[in-house]
């Protein structure tokens, strides 16, 4: 049996309703392109048009893409019933997909987990300025929250974040230095920690460094430090996003491992944005903006609620409190400052990361 642990309180994943989903896990965490090659009648704009779109994203978000391309191109032809529609997905760690965009990899949208890899598009002139405005919920159409995944039975009591510091306990988390899971993680055991010593920086900063001395493993992405925990056995508890570790739980892992949500964390966004300079050299601008605008459809709202995503859209959300249970969160934007600030104050060189970890990876 398999179960979440939240508030003091035990559910049985099984009892979870979760959407079947075949996560391949090998090499996830490399930025590794797949073509979802999927039909549909395209734009009104000319008959018999191929349109080609090219997401990248997140490693982590391969899972809802999977199922939403042709959920996407099911709608479309039933709008533009005059050309063919090829999406193609790439996924990796979210900030290096974003520096592969900045480098030139022809992306017609990007789908990242952390608002400064939109951003730092916009500094290199790809996406708009006003890219948050051009969807609804500054451009974010579901989020998460850091959990942690533990093993059956939960043998080392992990309930909170105070037990990450307990002597013998191994984390395996994704490099905050190079992933947006990584530093998610890291922000939340920081917020924690200023949450719990009364704003107190120095305690904050004590708390993280004893528990960044029990990390076993960083890895370079959030579904290879998944890999690393599941499938290699490694570590007492990994630290990731909520709906990692639900699909984990209820899925390959599923009698293996259990689900500990704290009491207190962080609530990570995932904006999206077109990255106009692609899409109007290839006139798949409307194409493009047609294809994020529905991800705040309702159907593909569920399909976010079913894969453990925390839908926008407040109606959808609200009919999956069974498997999304309610958890008291902290934007790290509202705790921390702008990203920009929270790269260059924590994940720089010798930032506050470099210095409260121990074999900080580089």
């Amino acid at each position: 049996m398999t179960y979440q642990v939240y508030k003091n309180k035990t559910i049985s994943t099984l009892s979870i309703a979760g959407l079947a989903v075949t996560l391949g896990l090998a090499g996830c965490s490399n930025n590794d392109t797949t073509e979802t090659t999927t039909n549909a009648d395209g734009t009104p704009a000319a008959e018999n048009q191929n349109i080609e779109l090219l997401n990248v994203s997140y490693d982590v978000a391969r899972d809802f893409y999977k199922d939403y391309n042709p959920m996407f191109v099911e709608h479309y032809k039933s709008e533009n019933p005059n050309a063919t529609v090829n999406i193609k997905q790439s996924h990796g760690g979210s900030s290096k997909q974003a520096l592969s965009v900045a480098n030139g990899l022809q992306a017609d949208v990007a789908t990242m987990n952390q608002g400064s890899d939109i951003e730092l598009l916009q500094k290199e002139g790809l996406v708009a300025d006003d890219w948050e405005a051009q969807f609804p919920d500054n451009a974010v159409p579901f989020t998460s929250t850091i959990v942690f995944l533990v093993r059956k039975d939960n043998p080392k009591n992990i309930n909170d974040w105070e037990d990450l510091t307990k002597d013998g306990v191994e984390i395996v988390m994704a490099n905050p230095k190079v992933t947006g899971n990584g530093r998610y993680a890291f922000l939340g055991a920081y917020g924690y920690g200023l949450h719990a010593f009364d704003n107190n920086e120095d305690n904050a900063k004590n708390y993280v460094r004893d528990m960044l001395k029990n990390v076993k493993v960083y890895e370079n992405g959030g579904r290879a430090a998944t890999t690393t925990f599941v499938q290699r056995g490694i570590g007492d508890v990994l630290v990731t996003f909520e709906n990692e570790a639900n699909l984990a739980a209820t899925q390959f892992g599923q009698g293996q491992v259990d689900i500990v949500y704290p009491d207190y964390s962080i609530k990570s966004e995932s904006p999206v944005a077109i990255v106009s300079t692609v899409t109007d050299k290839k006139g798949t601008t409307d194409a493009a903006k047609a294809y994020l605008d529905y991800l705040w459809s309702e159907p593909a709202q569920q399909l976010a609620a079913d894969l453990y995503l925390r839908p926008s859209v407040k109606s959808v959300l609200d009919k999956n409190g069974d498997k999304l249970p309610p958890v008291e969160t902290f934007r790290p934007n509202d705790a921390f400052g702008s990203w920009d600030e929270i790269m260059g104050t924590f994940f720089s060189d010798n930032g506050v990361f470099d210095q409260l970890a121990v074999n900080a990876p580089q």
